[in-house]
């Protein structure tokens, strides 16, 4: 979350909101994020996270005309059960995708307008297109991590626990 609320508050100073789509991207992001996060602070089951996914699932009570309605829908019932739990289990699991099909999105946009600098110059000499050199470089990344992980469960399965 830290990396996160920096990179909003970056794009603030930098004027990255005037992007209007690669920002509101973004936000879908935030805002994906912080739900995986609290639905995953409800996974445990304890008294505090039941009363955690009740305090902030009432929330929704307060919208006008639907609000109760909603909230019984959110909690599968009249109150946090059995059914509430594993709506945010199977929630959780699948925001991580979301997420990271709204990261492509948002590189993508970011992509095409272009990123801000602190100084706010918009030049188009110098530039690197994305495809072929990031993208490449984006995929060598991602198989290197992917067969560090695999060399690492396949040598030594209970080094990370």
């Amino acid at each position: 979350f830290i990396c996160l609320y920096m990179h909003v508050g970056r794009g603030i100073y930098y004027g990255s909101f005037m992007y209007m789509h690669t920002w509101m991207v973004g936000v879908v992001i935030l805002l994906l994020t912080m739900d995986t996060a609290f639905l995953g602070y409800v996974l445990p089951w304890g008294q505090m996270s039941f009363w955690g996914a009740t305090v902030i699932t009432n929330l929704f009570s307060t919208i006008p005309y639907i609000g109760s309605d909603f909230v019984q829908w959110i909690w599968g019932g009249f109150a946090v059960d059995n059914a509430t739990l594993t709506r945010f289990f199977a929630f959780h699991f699948l925001f991580p995708f979301v997420i990271a099909a709204a990261t492509m999105i948002h590189i993508l946009f970011l992509h095409q307008t272009g990123s801000n600098n602190p100084l706010g110059i918009t030049s188009q000499v110098n530039k690197v297109p994305f495809h072929p050199y990031f993208s490449f470089k984006d995929i060598v990344g991602f198989v290197v991590l992917l067969l560090g992980l695999i060399m690492i469960t396949l040598l030594n399965p209970y080094l990370l626990g």
